[in-house]
This record gives C-alpha cells, structure tokens and sequence, in this order.
C-alpha cells in the first residue's frame, strides 16, 4: 500500500509539472542569440515561466454598423440594397481572445507524470526518491527545448547540476539513504569530463551543452555506484545511436540530418536510476 501511495504521488507530481512545461519550453526555445521570448505568436506578453501555455490577448473588434435609413425613410435592409454604407467602426472597441501556443499540455503532463510515476515507484520510500522525481520534469523541460532549437539552456543544466548535489548530500543525512554522496560527486565529474573530451575531439558532433547536462546526470548515476553509472552512460549513447540508424535507414537526407542528443542522455541517465532505484 505504501509504494501505492507513493507511486500515485509521484506521478500526481509528474502531471501537475508536466502541465507547466510548455509555456517555459515555448520561452526557451529560441537560438544562442536570441533574448528568451517574452511574448506569444500573437505578440501578447507572457507573464512568468510557469503556466499553462494559453494566452487571453485582446484584439480590436469593429461593432456591427448601423446602416441608416434611406432618403424616403425606408428602412436598413431597403437602403443597404441601394448601396448605402454603414458607418465605421469606433476606434478602441476589443474582444478578448483565448488561443493556445507551444507544446501539447496532455502529451508532456502525461509524460511526466508517467516519468515521474516509475522513478517514484522504482526507488521506493527511500529518500533519495523525492530528488529524482523532482529533478524528472526538468529533464523533460531540457529534452523538449533541444528537439525544437538543439539547444541545452545554461539557465537549466548548470542550476540543475548543483540543485540535484545538494538535494542527493540533504537525502544522504537521512535514515534508508540507498547510495553513495561522494559517489555521485565523482560520477558527474567523471560524465562531464568523458563528455568534455568527446567534445574537444569533434566539436562538430557533440555540443558544450550536452557536457553541462553530463554534470547533472552524473551526479544522478553516481549515487547508486560505478556499475549504475555505466550502465546509464552507455545507454545514453546506445538510444542516441539507435535513432542515428534509424534515419541513416531512412535515406541519404537522414544522413545528413542532425539530431539533437539531450534528450537520449537523460532517457539513459533514467533508465539508470530505474535499474539503481530496483536493485537497491
């Protein structure tokens, strides 16, 4: 009954979080040198980062005319037939006009909550649970704004990174802790470090964002041992490589196509905290 609870929690977590993503990842989503979007497709401002992504902007809106009378007092629809205009509209007249913008709300709540609902039921009651569900939709976030721009914000891998230490050395003080502090301290230098070096090898292939984001999941891959980390490592790549066969399959565009691979890197980071979350 307890992993009931805490399953159904978790995943309650992950739909109410999800629903908030697409405002911030419509926001975020914009080239290295671009400002963050401050404003609808419709030009209307967007107060916050969080929120359901729909916006109530006002459009102007011409009253109905009122068509006069005819010369002989007839009425509207005798002087319209004979060409009369009505009169023009009055300047400052609005609607208000409710439209959706970015992402699908069900899609990333219900892939959040899905998200958040295995991790939670994977590790359990033990405190270190409420660290990976919490950091879970902010991998999403991160996926979802490198599959539209290729781009891995430094406003959410770094903060991200140092919020996901400190929370892992909070849950490593408590009673029925199930890894290692120091463990995942080295886990994300070692990451971050592997992928630096992928990085000065072929800057072309691989991006300085994805060694900001390795910090993050290194730490997440370290607290349950060296075993774990590997194993959640190399998964990142395998998923990356799979989708790389897929469009090489497709044909000589496909081979050509970039693909972002944030988003591989945190499915093999999760995959990891499922396999560390069970055998722990």
């Amino acid at each position: 009954m307890g992993l009931f609870v805490i399953t159904a929690a978790a995943a309650a977590y992950g739909v109410a979080a999800g629903l908030m993503l697409p405002r911030a990842a419509y926001r975020l989503a914009v080239e290295p040198d671009e400002p963050w979007r401050d404003r609808c497709p419709e030009g209307h401002p967007i107060r916050g980062w969080l929120g359901l992504p729909y916006c109530r902007g006002r459009h102007a809106q011409a009253p109905a005319p009122r068509t006069p009378a005819g010369p002989d007092g007839a009425g509207p629809e005798r002087a319209a037939a004979a060409g009369q205009s009505g009169r023009a509209a009055e300047p400052g007249s609005e609607r208000a006009a409710s439209h959706r913008y970015g992402g699908s709300v069900a899609w990333s709540g219900g892939l959040a909550g899905a998200v958040c609902g295995v991790v939670g039921g994977a590790v359990g009651g033990r405190p270190e649970g409420a660290v990976f569900v919490g950091v879970a939709p902010v991998l999403l976030l991160l996926a979802l704004v490198d599959l539209a721009v290729q781009r891995l914000p430094d406003l959410l891998t770094l903060p991200l990174a140092g919020a996901t230490a400190a929370g892992l050395g909070g849950a490593a003080l408590l009673p029925g802790a199930g890894g290692d502090w120091s463990g995942a301290l080295l886990g994300g230098a070692a990451l971050a470090g592997a992928y630096l070096l992928l990085f000065l090898i072929n800057p072309a292939g691989m991006g300085f964002g994805d060694v900001k984001l390795a910090l993050a999941l290194g730490v997440i891959l370290g607290w349950y041992g060296w075993g774990v980390w590997a194993v959640g490592a190399f998964l990142g790549f395998l998923y990356g490589a799979l989708y790389g066969l897929a469009l090489v399959l497709r044909g000589p565009r496909g081979r050509r196509t970039a693909f972002p691979f944030g988003p591989f890197m945190a499915a093999g980071a999760l995959t990891g905290v499922l396999l560390g979350g069970f055998g722990a």
